[in-house]
């Protein structure tokens, strides 16, 4: 059996800035938006500049508004965020069944496992019946898994008999996540 902690403490800790115990002022919308697919506008152009969009994101925060920010000690600017910020692009799969480890690295290079600390959710669109699958980041930040990726996960999911209920899901790090009840989400259907 893979240990979880021994599997996180090989993932690469990137420095944050404190942005949770910043506390500016509002200083007002910003013409900044990322798109469902990851990519980061601003003025209604594409950012190119890798590094820019990295430090960008080191200092994007959501409030108990459910909006966006990016906040500094003394800037706090709302953006527009159309979906999810992150996008999950990449995944590593340990082991098998509910031994098994999942991590994932975003379009701006955070790595996660999924777990206790990392939930992995998905959401069902009511009017199209189409899976979103996410990954919880840090703070309230989530990761939009892409089309690869899931396909990948519909592969690992298993179905698991919980409460006298079968669901439709993966593990990660002791922890089984529910797509849904059996049956219901396949790989054909995609975020």
């Amino acid at each position: 059996m893979l240990d979880p902690a021994a599997i996180a403490a090989q993932l690469p800790r990137g420095k944050v800035p404190p942005v949770d115990s910043w506390h500016p002022e509002f200083s007002g919308d910003l013409d900044m938006r990322i798109a469902r697919d990851g990519t980061w506008h601003y003025l209604g152009s594409p950012i190119k500049r890798r590094r820019m969009v990295k430090m960008f994101a080191s200092i994007l925060r959501q409030d108990d508004d459910q909006r966006y920010y990016l906040v500094t000690p003394v800037e706090k600017f709302a953006i527009t965020v159309e979906d999810a910020p992150f996008q999950a692009v990449a995944m590593d799969v340990h082991d098998r069944g509910p031994d098994q480890v999942l991590t994932f690295r975003t379009n701006v290079d955070d790595e996660v496992m999924a777990g206790p600390d990392h939930a992995i959710r998905m959401e069902i669109d009511a009017a199209t019946d189409e899976p979103s699958p996410y990954v919880h980041i840090r703070g309230r930040l989530e990761a939009l898994i892409n089309r690869a990726i899931f396909y990948d996960l519909v592969d690992l999911a298993v179905d698991e008999k919980r409460d006298g209920e079968v669901s439709f899901g993966v593990w990660s790090a002791g922890v089984f996540f529910p797509f849904g009840p059996a049956g219901t989400v396949s790989s054909g259907e995609t975020s």
